[in-house]
């Protein structure tokens, strides 16, 4: 799997996790070089919560694109560290 934004592959995978229709990239996947700080957070009730990054690719921003659970709750241990996408980031195969 990979994940596109701008015409960049930002990050791929063959050992994705899905969960809720997301995949979710192993950390080492993500291209770091591609994504910048981010104070944006948000709460799931069975995940925990959720920090994000940005994207800068090709001199363009996306704010919050990509969001992890650096500690997520136990049901949702599988996912710990992995990264999704959204905001326009395309997932293909």
């Amino acid at each position: 799997m990979k994940a596109v934004w701008n015409g960049v592959v930002v990050a791929e995978s063959d050992k994705t996790v899905v969960v809720e229709g997301n995949h979710y990239f192993p950390p080492e996947s993500l291209k770091r070089e591609h994504t910048t700080f981010s104070n944006h957070r948000t709460g799931c009730a069975w995940k925990g919560q959720a920090h994000y990054l940005s994207l800068f690719v090709n001199g363009e921003m996306n704010p919050d694109a990509v969001w992890f659970y650096p500690e997520p709750t136990e049901a949702a241990a599988e996912i710990k560290g992995h990264y999704a996408f959204w905001k326009g980031v395309q997932i293909q195969e």
